[in-house]
């Protein structure tokens, strides 16, 4: 683990970063990683540990000052998202999302709604970010979701699926298209839906093959009104805000997965040094050593890859989006191969909920399907080298 452990060290935290780094570890040993297993086992949302990372006053390191946060580094909401995941995908996409949902709003908002609806979240609300249709997955430009003005209010009619705190969110950052804008990208428009608002229903939590603590919904808008006030820019710039967006809640998707990465490899090199067969370690095969020895170099590498991603967004860079696609992709990959390569390591164990293998495998998965599929991504990536 010393390859590891030196790539965290270069990472050279401050040490106000070094002391919510400790603290986040002390949350994660002492609240959430016992209440992993049974988060998993129930399906309930788990409150407990959104309650603990509350506690910390988490959300705040990516909320503005002015706005009731304290904000830090990208690289460090990166790490956090990692620690907590590691523990529990759950709770770290839980986590996540709340940055996911608002930074639009921080980015692109006025003062005016940063103001009025930013405080809430960095005092611990939870956020939800609405994209996905039934019709409109990876083309976000099939959305079928409506907003009419009326006055000072926007009418809201549509349908949202697979929304992650969908029940549970204080503010949901809601894409649709603007009636009066024909065009289909065009009319792409957001806006900020805040909890109790009239026309707003759940209709459906999904039963998953993991991440089974956080909810995930189906939404209606029913004539739902919503001031106008609440709309991000103009009619018409949701895409734009959308596709800047998901530039930052990817490479947050790809720490997430390697925080289930860094599980499951270190679960691996447990067992193995612990396992004996005829009469040796596991680990004292070759073949053992030969799949960790290739698995190590490909967690190392994606660790400088998020990395790289972070200190160009906290260098200012705006033109990171092959980048942030590239650690999505090599990240969820290499989530979903390591939880493998751990069932496979721990053999009958791995695959029995004795050991947490199994959970890590369920868990994996999804990370290659949302925030784009990695087949998107590969297109993304290969497209950007065609001659123009």
């Amino acid at each position: 683990m010393k390859l590891l452990e030196k790539i965290a060290r270069e990472r050279h935290w401050n040490d106000e970063e070094r002391q919510i780094l400790d603290q986040v570890q002390r949350m994660v040993d002492d609240i959430i990683s016992p209440n992993a297993e049974q988060v998993d086992a129930s399906g309930e949302f788990p409150w407990e540990n959104v309650e603990a990372i509350n506690a910390l006053g988490l959300n705040a390191v990516f909320i503005p000052e002015a706005f009731g946060g304290m904000p830090l580094s990208y690289k460090l909401y990166l790490e956090i998202v990692s620690i907590i995941s590691e523990a529990c995908a759950s709770t770290g996409i839980i986590y996540a999302t709340n940055y996911h949902g608002m930074k639009p709003l921080i980015d692109f908002g006025s003062d005016e709604q940063r103001e009025r609806l930013l405080p809430q979240i960095a005092e611990g609300g939870l956020g939800a970010l609405a994209i996905t249709e039934p019709s409109a997955g990876s083309d976000a430009t099939g959305m079928k979701t409506s907003f009419t003005p009326d006055g000072d209010d926007i009418i809201v009619k549509g349908n949202k699926i697979f929304i992650t705190n969908g029940d549970v969110a204080d503010r949901i950052l809601l894409f649709g298209k603007w009636s009066e804008i024909e065009d289909p990208k065009k009319a792409i428009s957001v806006l900020i839906v805040e909890k109790g608002t009239e026309g707003f229903s759940v209709v459906g939590k999904e039963k998953k093959m993991g991440h089974n603590g956080s909810s995930t919904c189906a939404l209606a808008f029913d004539n739902m009104r919503v001031p106008r006030a609440n709309l991000i820019g103009e009619p018409g710039d949701g895409l734009r805000i959308l596709l800047a967006s998901l530039n930052k809640s990817r490479p947050s998707v790809a720490a997430h997965a390697r925080g289930i990465a860094r599980a499951a490899f270190k679960d691996m090199v447990a067992y193995s040094n612990e396992r004996v067969q005829g009469g040796k370690k596991i680990l004292d095969f070759q073949g053992n050593q030969f799949t960790l020895a290739d698995l190590a170099c490909e967690l190392l590498m994606v660790e400088r890859w998020i990395d790289y991603v972070a200190d160009l967004v906290d260098g200012g860079e705006t033109d990171f989006g092959m980048e942030a696609s590239v650690a999505k992709l090599r990240a969820t990959d290499l989530s979903m191969k390591m939880a493998t390569e751990c069932v496979q390591f721990l053999g009958g164990y791995g695959y029995c909920r004795d050991y947490r293998a199994e959970r890590l495998m369920r868990d994996a998965k999804i990370t290659q399907i949302w925030e784009g599929t990695n087949q998107v991504h590969r297109q993304l990536i290969g497209r950007s080298f065609i001659s123009k």
